[in-house]
């Protein structure tokens, strides 16, 4: 895709700071680093979010996730890993190129927020029994 950052880093267009690269697919350090060793994995292929990309590019790119991520933390004794992917706008999504984002954490205070709310007592087993076989309606 001619506009896409991601594809033209894949294509060598303009720098990144490679951590891997192979054919398929290239991880190199957010320029953001919103925590040191903040990495992002895409496949070279143009694929914008989870809702288009194939089953075997999804599958390889997450074949490398434990490798980069055992790499990271050992690289900078980090305490965790975020694992995230967004999709959409709604989800935070601002470059349209399918990307996992491997994000260390080192204590509380690193820089990544990520809040989960639970509406546990909003919904009776009754009402995810409704949710799962909508869900399953569409499989």
């Amino acid at each position: 895709m001619d506009n896409c950052i991601f594809c033209k880093i894949a294509k060598k267009e303009i720098p990144c700071t490679t951590v891997y690269e192979d054919d398929k697919m290239i991880a190199f350090l957010d320029i953001s680093q919103i925590t040191k060793g903040h990495t992002l994995i895409i496949p070279k292929k143009h694929v914008e979010n989870v809702y288009e990309i194939d089953e075997e590019t999804i599958a390889y790119l997450y074949s490398k996730v434990p490798q980069l991520a055992k790499a990271i933390t050992k690289a900078f004794n980090a305490k965790g890993m975020n694992v995230v992917n967004n999709n959409g706008t709604n989800a935070g999504q601002t470059v349209f190129h399918y990307h996992i984002h491997l994000v260390p954490r080192y204590d509380e205070n690193d820089g990544l927020r990520m809040i989960f709310t639970s509406n546990m007592d909003k919904y009776s087993k009754d009402d995810l029994e409704q949710i799962a076989s909508n869900i399953r309606e569409q499989l």
